[in-house]
Formats: C-alpha cells, structure tokens, sequence
C-alpha cells in the first residue's frame, strides 16, 4: 500500500513533478523524456526507478523501447496528491515549456506514422509489410465507399475497378488497348462482377455519355496521354456536377529510359503544372500532394490529386 508521507516526498523534488505531470498527458520513454526536459538520460532514469519503486509509474516494452506511464495500481489518495500537486505548479513556466514540448513531440511521433504510410503507399509491392499492403488498406475503406457510378480511365486490366466494383454502382473501365479490355473482360466474369464493364477507348476522347458518371479515376494513366489536358477535359464532362476527380501520377522526374521501358508519353507532371490543367478543364476545390519518393533509382514519386466539378 502507498504511504501518503511516501508520496509527498517524492513530488517535493521539482523534476520528479515534471515528469509525473507529462506522464500523465502521454505515455513516452526516456529518450522522449530528455527531449522534453533537456536533461540527462541517467538523471531521468534514476528518478523513474525511484517513481516506479513507489508504484507510481509502470513501464511497458514495445520492442527495444520502454515507455513509462503512470501506474494503473496508483491509489485514490496517492492520485488526490499528485493531483494537487500538479495543480499547485502547473502554470509555472517550466511545465508550461514542458506541455508545449509534449506537444512537439506527439506531433513528431504523427508524422514519422504518416512517412511510414506514405512509403507503403509509394512501394507497394517492393517491401514486405505485415498487414500493411494497398489491398487490405483498400478493401477496408471499400465498406464506406458509397453506391456510385465510377469511370476508371485508362483502367489496364482494372485491379482497382476490381475491388471498386464490391461497392460502386457500376464502374466503366476505360482503355484503349484490346488486350487489356479482354483481360479485364474476363476477370470481371470470373469474379461475378456484373456492374463491371469494359470498353475500349482513349481517355482524350472518352465513350462516356456527358455528365454520367459520380467519380472519374486516373491512376498512373495521366502520362501515357497524347494531350493531357484534353483526357482532363473528358473526364470534366463525364462528371455529373460535384463529381469528384482523382489522380494518381508520376511527379516530374529525368528518368528518360521510361519513355522505351513504360511506354511514357510525358516523364510525370510537376504539381504547378497538374493544378494548371486541373484549373484550366474548370475544376475546382484542388487539392495535391507528393508521397515520398521511392528509395530505389530512379526515385520515382507519386502525386496524389483531388478535384471537384461545380
């Protein structure tokens, strides 16, 4: 049982109230500790040993790292001091420094989660992630995809349009090499997808009624087009007004081997110059991010694209 004079002694040395004070926003290990507070590594440890001794805080491993929390077994009078300890001094100025670097590195903790995503995102395929591929992230997401009408345009074989299809209303894939129609054709009967279906076609002249559909995809098709800003323009009159646009494209890169190895027509599109056809085809609400770029030569990045037609 923790005794009460036990307790006060602790909390009577500033540094072991500074640390029970972000310990109790956020659980963060000694490294995070040092950063917050600038001080020691052993100094920080040997006040936790002393912390976690009097049951106040816990520890739990999560690979190589250890993070510290407060202690779940902490009694009622023990919290009630702390409490008011915390309460007496949390508006000094080291606290309040101290709550502001919490912050930092929470946030810095988002961000590193958002780089890892973002390199699955841009590596599909060329790394083993346990449980992190496109498809199981996809397939979950499919649930809230609503009933719409989806054209993907410049479809290939239609992978996408594959697991699309589970939920949209119907999705129209659109290219414009017969082989690829026939592939897709076949795997859309093999999997009972009857709102699934293929037309051959250029997406700069696309065989779409106007306004007809909810949602036009481009996924890697962008820069296979002849005239860009054409195959924009098609998409715009395919979609019913607030429909939605989205890309999926190569960043501007030099790698001039993918004209011969891909069958590029254009070596990818800065973001300036998407965000120009974009507006100039008469969409609107634009919005364009650059993933991280693949570690392998010759670097390449995709951009991710989202527009409105009003």
């Amino acid at each position: 049982m923790q005794n009460p004079w036990e307790i006060l002694k602790l909390l009577a040395d500033p540094t072991r109230l500074r640390i029970l004070a972000l310990l109790r926003e956020e659980s963060l290990s000694v490294a995070e500790l040092q950063e917050i507070l600038g001080m020691g590594q052993s100094r920080i440890s040997s006040h936790l040993a002393l912390l976690r001794q009097r049951a106040l805080v816990q520890d739990r491993r999560d690979g190589k790292k250890t993070y510290y929390a407060l202690a779940n077994s902490m009694t009622a009078k023990g919290r009630a001091l702390l409490d008011a300890s915390l309460g007496a001094v949390e508006a000094e100025v080291n606290f309040r420094e101290d709550a502001e670097n919490l912050k930092r590195i929470v946030d810095k903790r988002q961000r590193f989660a958002e780089r890892y995503f973002d390199l699955i995102a841009g590596r599909l395929g060329k790394a083993y992630c346990p449980g992190r591929s496109w498809e199981a992230i996809a397939r979950a997401f499919l649930y809230l995809a609503p009933p719409i009408t989806i054209a993907d345009l410049g479809a290939g074989e239609g992978l996408i349009s594959q697991m699309l299809a589970r939920q949209a209303k119907e999705v129209l894939c659109i290219d414009n090499s017969p082989a690829m129609v026939k592939v897709g054709t076949e795997l859309a009967h093999k999997n009972k997808l009857s709102n699934l279906s293929y037309k051959l076609g250029n997406i700069e002249d696309v065989p779409l009624l106007d306004e007809s559909v909810d949602l036009a995809l481009m996924s890697q098709a962008l820069h296979h087009a002849r005239n860009p800003e054409k195959a924009l323009t098609e998409a715009f009159r395919i979609l019913k007004k607030g429909g939605r646009i989205i890309i999926l494209d190569l960043q501007e890169h030099s790698f001039e081997k993918a004209r011969e190895l891909y069958a590029d027509v254009w070596l990818g599109f800065s973001e300036n110059a998407l965000y120009g056809m974009l507006k100039k085809s008469g969409f609107v609400a634009l919005e364009i991010s650059a993933l991280e770029k693949e570690k392998e030569e010759p670097h390449f990045q995709t951009t991710v694209a989202s527009a409105l037609r009003p």
